[in-house]
């Protein structure tokens, strides 16, 4: 039996990613077969395409470092399980589930622990988009800054897909959102996340703005997905105390500073993170993802999808910023 997966052979922009006709790969111990119904399109992907994760020791360990080529593309996806290999307990044919790692395919075998079942109720487009994604905004506005009623919060690239998240998880916490966006297409949907405020960093002062709309103080928080294009309008928007939550880099990574920094500007506190530490949140994040998709406080918007073979297409609109949302790959199609 085959299989189809987008590969690449160099890195280099959408034009390296060819659709090819591979073995169907058999599950070993420990590991599961799965039929790939959805695959998410994240930024970490683009930035593996084009070799930005070389040398950065996290992404290495992590799995997302430099590949072997040829390298099958993707991080995150859903799917259905169709095999799985000996020692493997906590999953059964037929299972759908959500997964971290190898997704630009028909069909990936992946470490069964990594697999978590689709609740009830959440189709797989919305487990693709907003699952694995919602724990983030989940673990950031939660845990790494409980936001607090009342708290002014600042988000950035607010029309991406954890970015209307996070507003949204961050007003469930009780906190007031100035979502920061690049065109007034984008603000409608930052607005109905529920951003009070919104910045178009293309025509205001970010820092100014955020400065103006809080009366001068500043906001309590700021969380960042740009890296170094954002950073200092981001030191610059905090209250005294602030928290600068940078969670990717979009735009660069954030060159060394001087400590001194954060105390001139406020003794702010500043930290680089992910959700790895909070992993053991996530069954009590799920059970409230689904309580909060009941109940219409949350809401996943899927922009657009694409066949696994129009993949280049995808990225190459990701990478125009033409993306309010989540971007999905369906390679059963």
């Amino acid at each position: 039996m085959m299989m189809k997966a987008i590969r690449i052979h160099a890195y280099g922009g959408p034009d390296v990613m060819q659709l090819e006709e591979l073995p169907m790969p058999v599950p070993g111990p420990e590991q599961a077969l799965l039929r790939v119904h959805a695959a998410s399109v994240n930024f970490l992907d683009i930035q593996k395409r084009r070799g930005e994760l070389v040398g950065q020791a996290f992404y290495h360990r992590a799995g997302g470092g430099e590949p072997e080529f040829p390298a099958i593309l993707g991080s995150q996806g859903v799917g259905i399980v169709e095999a799985i290999g000996p020692e493997v307990n906590n999953v059964r044919l037929g299972d759908r589930v959500s997964f971290w790692g190898i997704s630009y395919a028909t069909h990936t075998v992946i470490p069964a622990v990594r697999l978590i079942a689709i609740p009830d109720g959440i189709s797989f487009e919305q487990a693709a988009a907003g699952m694995n994604q919602g724990f983030l905004a989940y673990v950031f506005t939660h845990f790494v800054y409980p936001v607090k009623p009342g708290d002014w919060c600042l988000i950035q690239a607010a029309a991406g897909g954890i970015g209307l998240l996070l507003c949204q998880m961050a007003k469930i916490r009780g906190g007031r959102v100035i979502g920061v966006t690049s065109s007034e297409g984008k603000s409608k949907f930052v607005r109905e996340a529920g951003a009070e405020e919104v910045i178009i960093s293309k025509q205001s002062d970010i820092a100014k703005e955020a400065r103006r709309i809080t009366e001068g103080r500043g906001v309590s928080v700021v969380f960042d997905g740009v890296g170094k294009d954002t950073f200092e309008a981001n030191l610059n928007s905090l209250a005294p105390a602030g928290y600068l939550v940078i969670y990717g880099q979009s735009s660069g990574y954030v060159p060394p500073i001087d400590l001194m920094t954060l105390q001139e500007k406020g003794s702010l506190f500043l930290t680089r993170t992910n959700g790895l530490p909070y992993v053991k949140e996530y069954p009590n994040y799920l059970r409230q993802f689904v309580t909060w998709m009941e109940q219409g406080k949350l809401s996943i918007r899927i922009d657009r999808t694409y066949p696994l073979a129009e993949a280049a297409q995808a990225h190459a609109a990701f990478e125009r910023r033409q993306i309010s949302g989540r971007v999905l790959l369906l390679p059963q199609q």
